[in-house]
């Protein structure tokens, strides 16, 4: 193989994008010594999403302060393109490892989110792109609204910030004090999935679960999101339940669209732009991606589905390795994966694989690579 373009996603809580890149450059080389390799690790809009567009087109990272998943304060960041565009990655602020071993998607809150984007603001931004993924929240965003100036009221008419857990006890929404900088901002929001805000297909039964959610809790969350749509569309004007990505990061897709008005875009293609994947991978031989876990979310907005598409569009076989593999692999092998590989061992639990993520899938890639080099091609 003469050019291999590598351009994964993080695995979320063990691997970033980034150290996937080199794993699979040394085992690239280990067969393939005089492969071109370029490197590229990406984020669809979770973990991983300042670093990316940072690596593509350069710019600064800037620390801020911010409340975390539970209001508590922690060090967070965004970025800051070259043309002064903001990158903010809500899992610097909301992201499920900040919750690890206490997470409660009734309790948490996106406030810290509302924070980052005020930070952008300070900065002079006029553009801000908001990367959705890997959220620990399921609070519709009501918390990043509440802290640009929306108004959230309860039955009595008193105001308080509401989280998963109590939208059912919004009465009103008044967003006239909403902060007037929004108004002259282009706020686009990066989705790593297209779900809608509430149903079996809405942020709490399909994503909640995996953020600590009981079955009992996920009924309450889902609810509480059904009750949030009825407010927004009779006080704001807004339908925005069924906006595919409005269930992004626990709702955060409908808040940011009702509240502040953003417009919501699929985050690997965001991404990909920002990289000029097509220049980047003509004439490659092989396209190498991955992510924690592929299965038939996978297809709904996912980044190795999205760098497959890119891949086949060019002609170019795409490699896929994935933490675990669930199920939908036919139709993810049809959107032009080529192959797919599985690299931690089925039935361990997730601690011990975040001890051995590195280890598995740096055996997973020199395997694929050495039956290549065998085979004498991809």
């Amino acid at each position: 193989m003469r050019r291999i373009v590598v351009i994964p996603d993080s695995f979320k809580g063990t691997i970033s994008s980034s150290r996937f890149c080199e794993l699979a450059e040394r085992a690239i080389l280990r067969h393939f010594p005089d492969c071109t390799i370029a490197a590229v690790p990406v984020a669809d809009g979770g973990e991983g999403t300042v670093d990316a567009f940072l690596a593509a087109r350069g710019g600064e990272r800037v620390a801020v302060r911010a409340p975390g998943p539970f209001a508590e304060p922690i060090d967070a960041f965004f970025g800051v393109l070259p043309d002064g565009t903001a990158v903010v990655e809500s899992a610097a602020a909301i992201g499920l490892p900040l919750v690890r071993g206490r997470e409660d998607p009734l309790r948490a809150t996106t406030l810290g989110v509302g924070a980052l984007l005020s930070a952008a603001l300070d900065r002079g931004a006029r553009r801000i792109v908001a990367g959705l993924g890997g959220s620990c929240t399921n609070d519709g965003g009501c918390g990043a609204a509440h802290a640009l100036g929306v108004v959230f009221r309860d039955a009595a008419g008193r105001a308080f910030l509401p989280v998963g857990g109590t939208l059912g006890e919004i009465a009103s929404i008044d967003a006239s004090g909403r902060d007037p900088r929004l108004a002259g901002v282009d706020l686009a929001a990066m989705c790593d999935v297209d779900s809608p805000l509430y149903g079996p297909l809405g942020a709490a039964h399909v994503f909640a679960p995996q953020k600590g959610a009981s079955p009992e809790a996920v009924e309450r969350l889902d609810a509480g999101l059904r009750h949030l749509a009825e407010i927004v569309r009779r006080d704001l004007g807004a339908d925005v339940a069924a906006l595919p990505g409005a269930g992004a990061a626990g709702g955060l897709g409908a808040g940011l669209v009702a509240f502040l008005g953003a417009r919501l875009v699929p985050g690997i293609e965001a991404v990909l732009d920002a990289a000029d994947f097509d220049a980047l991978a003509a004439g490659a031989d092989l396209v190498v991606t991955g992510e924690g876990r592929l299965d038939a979310q996978s297809l709904r907005g996912k980044a190795v589905v999205g760098v497959a598409r890119r891949a086949k569009r060019l002609g170019i076989p795409t490699l896929a390795v994935a933490g675990i593999v669930e199920g939908g692999t036919e139709a993810i092998q049809a959107e032009g994966v080529t192959r797919i590989i599985e690299a931690t061992p089925r039935g361990l639990p997730f601690e011990e694989v975040r001890k051995q993520a590195e280890r598995f899938l740096s055996e997973a890639l020199d395997d694929a690579f050495a039956g290549m080099a065998r085979s004498g091609g991809a």
